[in-house]
């Protein structure tokens, strides 16, 4: 797959395969072409060459129509949760069944009150984005990605901008969300000890192209030396991400 913006090469022979139910951590610096990647993956960017198969359908040729009826395979789990600050968090989470279903008021209060619960938040239905925690509002951004039961979620830099506690519990979110619902994940981010916790397999991108792939542990034994050179610049404590993974 290739992507240019005004002639610039941004993506460059990109090749990779999300298996099924695991989580696939895609990690970079900064203008690596992460963001780019992210907005391919959910149409809302089409590639000048290639193609991008989900379940078995390539989606680049699909018009707006087409392509809204795909997205509802998605869940979206945006950088800062991209709340809608006016609305309560039971509006919030409620909104795609609001857009996408026919399900009565009720029932549709039953739901997100269930989805919340499942992730730990209880009695905040009433309560708005600028009243809640960085980690509650990536929770919340999570139970409104799930409202449609994707087939997969999609992160974006969900740890960007959190403490190493908050992270760790936003860490654990993604790995329980996993484990309990089966969905395959795809994280975009930057943080290496992050990634190493919770990726199956890890792509590390640089320069619009993928440097390496591998395991956590096949990048901490150095078989992909870009890779190893990301991870000793990130000062990653291997040791710690290698315990929490074990837990």
């Amino acid at each position: 797959m290739y992507k240019s913006f005004n002639s610039r090469p941004v993506l460059s022979a990109i090749d990779i395969t999300f298996l099924r139910g695991e989580i696939s951590v895609i990690i970079g610096g900064s203008g690596t072409g992460k963001t780019t990647l992210l907005r391919l993956l959910i149409g809302l960017e089409k590639p000048d060459r290639g193609s991008i198969v989900i379940s078995g359908q390539d989606i680049v040729p699909l018009n707006d129509r087409e392509m809204n009826q795909v997205r509802r395979k998605f869940g979206m789990v945006f950088q800062y949760a991209a709340l809608l600050d006016s609305m309560t968090v039971l509006e919030n989470v409620a909104f795609p069944l609001r857009e996408h279903t026919k399900l009565g008021e009720q029932e549709i209060r039953e739901q997100v009150h269930a989805k919340l619960s499942d992730l730990g938040l209880k009695n905040v239905e009433q309560l708005f984005p600028s009243q809640l925690s960085g980690g509650m509002r990536k929770r919340v951004g999570l139970a409104r990605a799930l409202m449609l039961e994707p087939e997969l979620i999609v992160y974006d830099e969900p740890t960007s901008g959190l403490d190493p506690f908050t992270t760790e519990l936003v860490d654990e979110m993604i790995t329980s969300t996993r484990a309990r619902l089966g969905v395959t994940s795809i994280v975009i981010s930057h943080d290496m000890a992050s990634a190493l916790r919770i990726a199956d397999r890890i792509h590390l991108l640089a320069e619009g192209r993928v440097a390496g792939s591998g395991t956590p542990d096949e990048l901490v034994a150095g078989k992909v030396p870009l890779a190893l050179r990301f991870m000793q610049a990130s000062s990653v404590d291997f040791a710690t991400a290698r315990a929490w993974r074990k837990e």
